[in-house]
């Protein structure tokens, strides 16, 4: 076997976090060519330890060693290029990014192919999974299978030499989970060491070559797998002994309380079943053949199209949670991060908001009547916590879990729905879940489990409904309920339905689909805005020839030109999840600053001058807003509100009214145009198309749409976020420097109040263009029809003979009507 310190070689590493030692002076190492597995409780420290590997956390002390070299520099790139990499148990996808995009910011980049190969590269790195995924789909729409799919093949596709699985099978079926192991045994058998994460402790034994046991932040000891037993695993995992795992079934499950009839949708094909008081009802099959719509079908959580459900004989509105909820029936969702808790909130914010039936009166919370009820929830659920007001972003996994079960059973349900209650927690609190899930059943609340652990289901559950193809194929009862059943079962008819219903929609590629795939795509606003550009176009042109006139196309280009460079700017900080209110002022400022050089009489030298100062008070605002956005922390609104005030009020001190000529030889070069239109738009719209190819076809782009998609997943993709914060804010007072530029030529003069007016502009061109206010997701086409479609707005109203308040009319009116065409496209194509 090749040295040992060719591997991963942890040595002395400690972290602290406020009032938490998460790891303790902790020794490990990884050899080539073996799976050491580590395992451990939660909160035990796994996960803070392999970050600290990857690069992804600076430890306090210690010293990390990948492929015999010592990584002096810690960060994810460091950890990448040095032979490192890591499939996190919680994805770290950029969500608004494209499968493609993902993969390519996961690789080093001497792996990374040019974005004209990236499709067919990125379909070769998904094989491995064996999974349908397209390279071409937004990587938000995946399920949570999918998702982890990609995680992994992103991680296999670094070719390293340390390969690092957080938690990787937790969302995936029997047949995902062994075309994993097949890969990870190929990878280690190639001499790659593989650092494999699991509370699975049967995967754990059949996979791994060692295993390491975390707790409380120490090592307790590592062993070769062929000579230790899970029990042996699992008291040291856990400090204790653990009594029986599952609690024992009753001998009755009393009489029905909810009726399935004939339950359909577009996944579902007709489901008619029961649930009684007493029960708990497993759902099973593989991944994608109906069981997870089921279930989210009975929480409101997804669409059905026909049948009926009924609640101790009353009938339940399905087609959204709340309705589901008012009647009893509560779902605790799969994707905890997402649906089940607010991560930013407190333990006592995400508990008491679901009790507030008991803890209100008259709209009012009773603060020590919800303390009472949080605590007690907190010390029924074992939950660990330093206090009720911490925020469950800082807790460990399995506490987050016991949240969000907490917060289902505090609301009062009839019905509990649990879409995998324990997917990455550990066995102790496996344990304590399964025990309080049959209480509730025993206390008269019927529970339904949908697990991807067979021997979950065998264990806790008194009824098995077997999915394929959208129908319930087998039932499994009593005696009847085992693994090796429920697994048959899946199996069995997942490859022998294959009946052309049951075979459901294949998958469409012909025009309608790519024209439907257009309309999802952040190009629809374009066609949208293209569209009501030429519908308003033929409405004033039927009212007026002048409208056409190479006088009137002229005047609309040119009071747009200053407006496409500052819409550019606008867009590339919104992508960041940022907004800059003070491009308008500032463009004000900028040309009242040229009224004192720029003008007749004065030499070429006094105009550069004036250019000079210009752009340097253009990237001393736009530094300023970028340091007060990212170093202190001041959000973006606030941020730059300060600067549109400050600019405004140095405008005026420097020109208390409109005053300095500015040089009719710069403003006659800045307005020329070739017929009807100004070079001034061709040089707008040239620097627009180029930011969009930039967005979609550079790495500089990828970097700046994924650090304001998520922060989080950006900074573990390795992309510098607070270097592209600040330099978005730059780039954004550059490009006012130039609206401004064209603004001083339409103007002439320097008018201190003369640009106030285009920070909205700027704003609404960019939301018409379909850009999303959260960051991520923006078009630069999208914005160039934008800031055309207002012109011609503000144009049409004055042939139609309209008031100047429908100005504002007809733009809020589409942009509203922007807005819910966009959101409908895209939630009918996810």
């Amino acid at each position: 076997m090749a040295d040992s310190t060719a591997g991963l070689v942890l040595r002395g590493v400690t972290k602290r976090f406020p009032g938490v030692v998460a790891l303790d002076a902790v020794d490990f190492e990884v050899r080539p060519g073996e799976i050491h597995a580590l395992v451990g409780g939660n909160g035990a420290g796994k996960s803070t330890l392999m970050a600290v590997a990857s690069g992804a956390l600076a430890p306090d002390a210690g010293t990390i060693e990948i492929a015999g070299e010592p990584m002096r520099h810690i960060s994810p790139v460091a950890a990448r290029e040095q032979g490192l990499a890591i499939a996190f148990q919680h994805p770290a996808l950029l969500p608004d990014l494209t499968v493609t995009e993902n993969l390519l910011l996961s690789v080093p980049k001497r792996l990374r192919p040019s974005f004209g190969d990236a499709q067919d590269w990125a379909r070769e790195r998904l094989l491995p999974m064996g999974m349908d995924i397209d390279p071409a789909a937004v990587a938000g729409r995946l399920t949570l299978a999918e998702k982890q799919a990609l995680e992994i093949c992103g991680a296999l596709a670094c070719e390293p030499s340390v390969l690092i699985l957080d938690e990787p099978t937790e969302p995936f079926m029997v047949a995902e989970i062994d075309r994993l192991f097949e890969q990870v045994r190929k990878a280690a058998a190639g001499g790659m060491a593989v650092v494999y994460i699991s509370h699975r402790l049967p995967d754990v034994m059949a996979l791994s070559d060692r295993l390491t046991v975390l707790r409380d932040g120490q090592i307790r000891g590592t062993f070769l797998a062929s000579e230790v037993t899970e029990e042996e695993i699992i008291t040291r995992i856990a400090g204790r002994e653990i009594d029986a795992l599952f609690p024992p079934r009753p001998s009755s499950v009393g009489d029905v309380v909810m009726e399935v009839r004939d339950l359909r949708s577009d996944r579902l094909r007709g489901i008619t079943t029961t649930l009684a008081r007493n029960e708990v009802l497993g759902l099973a099959g593989v991944e994608g053949n109906g069981q997870r719509e089921f279930i989210r079908a009975l929480g409101g959580a997804d669409p059905v199209t026909g049948g009926g459900v009924t609640v101790a004989g009353r009938p339940v509105e399905l087609g959204s949670p709340r309705r589901a909820r008012r009647a009893g029936v509560v779902l605790m969702p799969q994707e905890r991060h997402v649906e089940g808790v607010a991560t930013v909130l407190s333990v006592k914010e995400n508990l008491g908001v679901a009790a507030t039936n008991q803890t209100a009166s008259a709209g009012v919370v009773k603060g020590s009547a919800e303390n009472a009820l949080v605590a007690e929830e907190i010390r029924q659920l074992g939950i660990k916590v330093a206090s009720p007001d911490s925020a469950v972003e800082h807790l460990s996994g399995g506490n987050q879990q016991k949240v969000v079960l907490g917060r289902s059973l505090l609301s009062g349900p009839k019905v509990l729905l649990c879409d995998e209650p324990t997917q990455g927690i550990d066995v102790g609190v496996r344990s304590d879940i399964y025990h309080r899930l049959r209480s509730t059943a025993e206390s008269g609340t019927p529970v339904v489990v949908l697990s991807s652990d067979n021997v979950e289901l065998a264990g806790l559950c008194d009824r098995v409904l077997v999915f394929s193809r959208g129908r319930v194929v087998r039932e499994l009862t009593g005696d009847e309920i085992s693994e090796h059943a429920i697994t048959e079962a899946s199996l069995t008819a997942a490859t022998s339905d294959q009946s052309p219903e049951a075979a459901g929609p294949a998958r469409r590629t012909g025009p309608l689909d790519r024209f439907r795939r257009l309309l999802a795509s952040e190009q629809a606003p374009s066609l949208f805005l293209a569209a009501a550009i030429v519908l308003l176009a033929l409405v004033s042109a039927t009212r007026s020839d002048r409208f056409l006139s190479e006088f009137n196309i002229a005047s609309m280009l040119g009071l747009a030109a200053p407006v496409l460079f500052l819409a550019a700017g606008q867009l590339i900080v919104m992508l960041t999840g940022g907004i800059d209110l003070s491009v308008g002022p500032l463009s004000g400022t900028l040309v009242v600053i040229a009224s004192f050089y720029v003008l007749d009489g004065y030499g070429a030298g006094w105009w550069i001058v004036g250019l000079v100062l210009m752009f340097l008070a253009a990237a001393a605002v736009g530094l300023g807003n970028g340091m007060m956005v990212r170093y202190a922390r001041v959000t973006p609104v606030v941020a730059t509100l300060v600067t549109y005030t400050a600019l405004q009020g140095l405008s005026l001190v420097m020109r208390d009214s409109p005053g300095g000529s500015i040089s009719s030889t710069v403003t006659e070069a800045l307005g020329a145009r070739i017929g009807p239109i100004p070079y001034a738009v061709i040089a707008g719209a040239a620097v627009l198309i180029a930011l969009e190819v930039m967005s979609r076809r550079s790495m500089m782009g990828l970097r700046l749409r994924g650090a304001g998609s998520s922060e989080h997943a950006a900074r573990n993709r390795g992309i510098p976020v607070a270097r592209v914060h600040l330099a978005v804010y730059v780039a954004s007072a550059l490009l006012t420097l130039l609206g401004a530029l064209l603004l001083m030529a339409q103007i002439g003069v320097g008018d201190p109040t003369a640009g106030v007016s285009y920070t909205m502009a700027s704003i609404t061109a960019v939301v018409l263009g379909g850009a999303s206010i959260f960051g991520g997701r923006g078009s630069f086409v999208g914005v160039l029809f934008g800031v055309v479609l207002l012109q011609v707005i503000q144009n049409t109203t004055v042939f139609l003979g309209l008031s100047q308040a429908w100005q504002y009319w007809m733009l809020g009116l589409m942009a509203l009507a922007a807005t819910a065409i966009y959101s409908q496209v895209r939630a009918a194509r996810a």
